[in-house]
């Protein structure tokens, strides 16, 4: 049984014995434990909503929860997918909350946040994959806490025509959705979904609002080469994307694809260099960088460099 068909059995969910062995220095981080991580827990509880950090199991998450910082996952907790990567249930989801873009404005409000990232789990059942509940949640935030920029990051929404159309007429200040990893690799890591088919998602919406930032964002260690990764930035910038993330692969249990290795940080500082030549407005690489890991701050910094027509880090 591969690893994509161990992760869509039933008995194989998200709770398989994580990876042992001795990881480099560089990726250790502290276990959470301070007051302010344990208040957004309560929020996120109260207001029955998921995040992406918790659900993934993202090595940044004391540091952003101390900060009040989570990326809301809407549409359930279950994802009709199985990417060899991701550590979020697969199954078969339940109904849509009708109430979630609601509390999805009230957490935008209660935690005065500067800007809001938004994404979900793949939602192949559903007629628009989840469109009009991201649509949804957007013009809540904007209603509900006006002066809070949002980021979506969203689903390829594959066979589902206008979903894209409905996500961006409700006017995200970001749109961002992951490639993942390089096309070589598509077949083993992302089966469900299609490289260019990805890529040029990316295109439309910048074709639909010149105005909105785009983001996009691989993982690193799978066993790409570096030669596959500047390739991909090439297809990135051949679509218009603004902002590119790159992040070391974590193997999220013994269930998911392996390490192939550990990208060192001199080669994250390299991969960025090389992004910006490439014309990126901003690139964050680092063995923990995910996409929406200070988000906030790096939204500040594409904005302000569009306004400056000037591209940060050159």
């Amino acid at each position: 049984m591969s690893n994509v068909e161990k992760l869509r059995h039933p008995q194989f969910k998200n709770t398989a014995e994580r990876p042992s062995g001795r990881k480099p220095d560089w990726i250790r981080v502290k276990a959470p434990n301070s007051p302010a991580y344990g208040e957004t827990k309560r929020l996120m509880k109260d207001l029955n909503l998921n995040t992406v950090c918790e659900e993934a199991a993202c090595p940044n998450i004391g540091e952003c929860w101390a900060e009040k910082h989570a990326t809301v996952m809407i549409l359930g907790d279950t994802c009709t997918r199985a990417c060899a990567f991701c550590n979020v249930i697969t199954g078969k989801p339940g109904p849509v909350d009708l109430l979630e873009p609601e509390n999805v404005g009230i957490m935008a409000l209660k935690t005065e946040l500067k800007h809001m990232v938004i994404t979900s789990v793949d939602r192949d059942d559903l007629d628009d994959g989840g469109a009009q509940q991201f649509a949804d949640c957007i013009t809540k935030v904007h209603e509900m806490a006006p002066e809070t920029t949002v980021e979506v990051l969203t689903p390829d929404f594959r066979h589902k025509d206008g979903a894209l159309e409905i996500v961006i007429a409700a006017k995200p200040d970001v749109f961002n959705h992951n490639l993942e990893t390089v096309p070589r690799l598509y077949q083993s890591i992302r089966p469900g979904s299609r490289y260019f088919h990805s890529l040029r998602l990316l295109q439309q919406a910048k074709e639909l609002d010149p105005e909105v930032f785009t983001k996009s964002g691989i993982m690193v260690g799978l066993g790409e080469t570096k030669e596959e990764v500047i390739q991909v930035m090439d297809d990135q910038r051949s679509a218009d994307v603004d902002f590119l993330t790159i992040g070391q692969y974590l193997q999220p249990t013994l269930r998911h694809a392996t390490i192939d290795r550990y990208v060192t940080p001199e080669e994250f500082s390299e991969y960025e260099k090389i992004a910006y030549s490439k014309g990126f407005l901003k690139v964050s690489s680092s063995p923990f960088t995910r996409s929406s890991y200070h988000a906030d701050a790096d939204f500040l910094a594409l904005r302000e460099a569009r306004l400056k027509n000037l591209a940060p880090g050159k």
